[in-house]
């Protein structure tokens, strides 16, 4: 059936605010162990911070209590682009308690500007540990492997097999019976065999005449875990038996799996928990590839069409330490491919009066400075400059400036051979080159015929966990396919796209760099700014602030155009590869659910995610019945995360991201809502971005849960062909003579009306919000309208078949009566008989017993008792004039409601006539 929708789709564009003015950064450390940042006095509201907050290349970053007094200093600390974590605390005071990621000098400029800072959350030496901690658990399974290899080697001279069986579990599910193996073999680092299982049928059976199944390597951070699988057997094995490739036996018994109690989706012996340690963006590549070779049918790999611009940078250096005398060079080659191998020296000739001369030998670059009559040198900055890129041997190695748009005339000071560089640590296996960035597709059918379902992570490049809930997700969906039948259901029948990291240069930079890097790695800033080398640790463009909707190109808040900013949006919409493959992969006609992995706070959020100040001018809200889809699969979600250790997403981190947290101008959730249709939501995992492993390994799992239950969400949505039902509630309004109606649904669904009698359409009145995270508005109208209304929901299904567009009847239908009034239809009309005005009244009782009823006017009266249900009272009054003036007249109702005496008076206006000319007066 044909989705509705009903919003449309249109952009506001408003006026861009000015940009931050510059300034000049205070050098200000704090020490990272520090409890409490140090506070210099504040003013009584922040004042405008410089545009670079001062970040210097080789501070280390801590994440920091901001206290803010209200909502319109979160909007200007957002503004300045100073890096939030995503956490906002509302405190019983009215004030609001966020975090930010800063460096000592960041502190000191926004601390001037009128900032409060309080708690230290954590340091850079925590960051370190994850490091540490994730390199001792690869090396201790390293370890255990060898271990394992070397006692296999003994097995010449013991009974000592290659191959261990670490579990052999037998389970059934529903109907279905399981055999779930582990084994270990000692060549499985190196070597990718499958082992094979054979079974026996059953206590005193022989082995094999049960059948086989294969097992597969479980690789993690590039370590050999274990084999593992699980395959439907006919009858339940007693034993089973591994023989390796080199002709070991391992043999073992096996236990029965116990059923997981409560109504948890996940079938007795559900596979899970497939992490180990934290990925680089590498090793989650690696991951995926390996899934998809081991499940062909099931899955494949997509690289996305656009590469990233590379973990990589020139060979950089900044000569001198005055910024009048500074001398930047940057080589014209990548640093991995001869940058890293050009040094630049600047020294004293030792004689008077030399020229200032360029030398190159191979790609050693001398400056022999100019000196006077005395000896002294007198090259400045500029001249040196100038003299580097005017020769032509230099010039083809490198390329010289001024430092920050400094006119260079300090005299520069000597210095020795020094290499450019451009810093970065990774290993040589993390590639140089331009990155491409994959997905893993999966699906039985994998040809746009199914609804599509994305889920990405890793925008933010230090956001370590959630890329492991892919992962984890991604290994559950293909190793239950055959085990579990509710996961069979979901890659039958839809169409996943599993992106884990979308920014795998910045995650690189992330692990072995500077571990509080948000962004990617791309310099957009000008060699007369923050472009040299001491500010290597600022750059990058916020995947998350570079989309098409509601962006600071559009004149929203929450983004920056400094290029040293953590929230800066990049140049231009879609300027960066990375956010055009997610626009890329959104643009698959099939994809109606996606869900973006963000750390951290616990948040679940969802459109709009931007607003414009001051005034907070949102982006367009979602319709009633959307909100309703959002909010009742936001339940379903959550309850499925709770599950795991019940840990809940408490309320008020749940809701549109612009209510619950702030403004984020140009984020993807918006695009792919705004511009595609799909019901985009936000996950942030966890309370910190990276977590010990003992923690991130539990929210790995929770949050597993959550991005499964949004696909039985998704095929829910799929499969629904029930028509919504819907009712109108009818309540005695605060104005005489009105009532107030409300609008219910057994679903999430809209509702369109008329009050006029009139056929309700899709161009009808939609039933709206009465407000943020409110409800049904409420609709005022006189009592006695006749409502005519239908609903339908997010799928297209309409109640009882109706068709808007049609001519049929079979909308809902009913008269707004007040509940505490008896129900009476009145009109009243002037007319002319014989030259002469009458006034003619009728009231109709609606009630379902008799009244009296009285007509009132200013040319008589008529009393009528016991007037049936459905009859009526009439009266021409003469007025015996040829013209009257408008008046009005009454219809007095008195009768029994809900067992007790009530008199209901209802009130009609007439028109001027004139019977000489019986035309209405105007």
């Amino acid at each position: 059936m044909t989705e509705f929708r009903t919003r449309s789709r249109w952009r506001r564009r408003l006026p861009a605010s000015a940009a931050l003015a510059a300034g000049t950064a205070v050098l200000l450390m704090v020490s990272p162990a520090a409890a409490v940042v140090p506070q210099a006095a504040a003013p009584a509201a922040p004042t405008v911070p410089p545009a670079d907050l001062g970040r210097l290349a080789d501070e280390k970053a801590n994440v920091v209590e901001v206290l803010l007094a209200d909502n319109a200093e979160l909007d200007a600390l957002v503004a300045t682009g100073v890096d939030l974590d995503h956490h906002v605390d509302r405190t019983e005071d009215g004030g609001i308690v966020v975090h930010a990621v800063v460096t000592g000098n960041e502190v000191a400029t926004l601390t001037a500007a009128g900032y409060t800072f309080g708690k230290v959350l954590h340091t850079a030496a925590d960051s370190e540990a994850r490091i540490a901690e994730r390199e001792a658990t690869i090396a201790e399974h390293i370890a255990d492997n060898q271990d394992f290899s070397a006692a296999a080697g003994m097995a010449a001279r013991a009974a000592v097999s290659d191959v261990k069986i670490i579990r052999a579990d037998y389970y059934t599910n529903g109907t279905t019976q399981v055999l779930s193996v582990e084994a270990k073999w000692a060549q499985g680092q190196t070597v990718t065999t499958a082992l094979t299982v054979q079974r026996d049928s059953g206590p005193g059976t022989e082995i094999g005449s049960g059948g086989t199944q294969s097992i597969t390597r479980f690789v993690d951070g590039g370590v050999y875990m274990y084999h593992r699988g699980a395959a439907n057997v006919t009858s339940r094995p007693d034993y089973v038996r591994i023989t390796s490739p080199t002709g070991d036996v391992a043999v073992a018994k096996v236990k029965e799996w116990l059923p997981i109690s409560g109504d948890s989706p996940e079938g007795p012996g559900y596979q899970k928990d497939f992490v180990n340690s934290y990925l680089t963006p590498t090793e989650l590549y690696d991951r995926i590839k390996n899934l998809a070779q081991q499940y062909p049918s099931l899955s494949e790999i997509v690289e996305l069409p656009y590469k990233t611009n590379g973990y990589r940078r020139k060979a950089q250096a900044v000569l001198g330490t005055a910024n009048a005398s500074r001398v930047g060079v940057d080589s014209l080659a990548w640093g991995h491919e001869g940058g890293n191998n050009v040094s630049v020296q600047l020294a004293n000739p030792g004689v008077a009066d030399s020229p200032l001369l360029v030398k190159v030998l191979g790609t050693d670059v001398m400056v022999s400075l100019a000196t006077n009559a005395s000896g002294a040198v007198t090259s400045t900055a500029a001249e040196v400059v100038a003299a580097l890129n005017a020769s032509p041997e230099a010039g083809a190695l490198l390329q010289a400036y001024t430092y920050r748009g400094n006119a260079g005339t300090g005299v520069v000071a000597t210095a020795g051979k020094t290499m450019l560089t451009d810093g970065l640590l990774a290993p040589a296996s993390v590639s140089r080159d331009p990155h491409s960035v994959y997905a893993i597709r999966i699906g039985k059918h994998r040809d746009g015929s199914k609804l599509g379902v994305l889920a990405y992570a890793q925008e933010h490049a230090r956001e370590w966990v959630p890329p492991l809930v892919t992962v984890e997700t991604a290994e559950r969906l293909l190793r239950n396919y055959e085990s579990d039948a509710n996961t069979r259901e979901l890659v039958d029948n839809l169409d996943i796209w599993i992106a884990p990291s979308i920014n795998p240069d910045g995650g690189h930079y992330s692990f072995y760099d500077f571990n509080s890097q948000r962004r990617n790695m791309t310099n957009h800033c000008p060699l007369t700014g923050n472009a040299d080398y001491l500010a290597r640790n600022t750059w990058g463009v916020d995947n998350n602030r570079n989309y098409t909707e509601y962006s600071l190109f559009d004149g929203y808040s929450g983004a920056s155009a400094s290029c040293t900013s953590d929230t800066y949006a990049g140049p231009s919409e879609l300027s960066e590869p990375e956010n055009r493959n997610v626009d890329w992969l959104a643009s698959r006609g099939n994809i109606k659910f996606s869900m973006n992995l963000h750390s951290s706070g616990n948040y679940f959020m969802w459109s709009p995610g931007s607003y414009a100040t001051p005034g907070r001018i949102s982006a367009p809200r979602p319709t009633l019945a959307e909100e309703s889809l959002f909010w009742g699969a936001s339940s379903r979600i959550l309850t499925a995360i709770k599950r795991h250790r019940n840990l809940a997403v408490t309320p008020a981190r749940t809701g549109p991201i612009a209510d619950v947290l702030y403004s984020a101008a140009g984020n993807s959730g918006d695009m792919l809502w705004y511009k595609y249709g799909i019901y985009a939501w936000n996950f942030e995992v966890g309370t910190s971005f990276q977590p010990a492993w003992a923690s991130a390994k539990e929210e790995t799992m929770e949050f597993s849960n959550g991005l499964v239950e949004m696909l039985r969400v998704a095929r829910d949505f799929d499969t629904d062909t029930a028509a919504p039902t819907s009712s109108v509630n009818v309540e005695a309004s605060a104005t005489p003579g009105m009532v107030d109606l409300t609008f219910d649904t057994n679903e999430p669904a809209a509702v369109f009306y008329t009050l006029d009698g009139s056929r309700p359409t899709y161009e009808s009145a939609l039933y709206g919000s009465a407000g943020i995270r409110e409800g049904g508005e409420t609709v005022t109208v006189p009592s006695g309208t006749t409502v005519h209304w239908f609903s339908v929901d997010s799928r297209g299904n309409v109640e009882n078949g109706y068709l808007p567009d049609g001519t049929g009847t079979n909308f809902n239908k009913k008269k707004a009566w007040d509940p505490e009034a008896l129900p009476l239809t009145v009109t009243a009309q002037v007319r002319c008989v014989a030259g002469k005005a009458y006034v003619a009244v009728q009231a109709n009782n609606e009630h379902n017993a008799a009244v009296s009823i009285g007509l009132e006017s200013a040319y008589g009266n008529k009393a009528a008792a016991n007037v049936a249900p459905g009859g009526n009272v009439f009266q021409q009054f003469n007025t015996r004039a040829t013209a009257i003036s408008a008046g009005s007249a009454t219809a007095r109702a008195t009768g029994t409601l809900n067992g007790e005496a009530v008199t209901s008076v209802v009130t009609k206006e007439y028109a001027a006539v004139n019977c000489a000319d019986p035309r209405a007066a105007q």
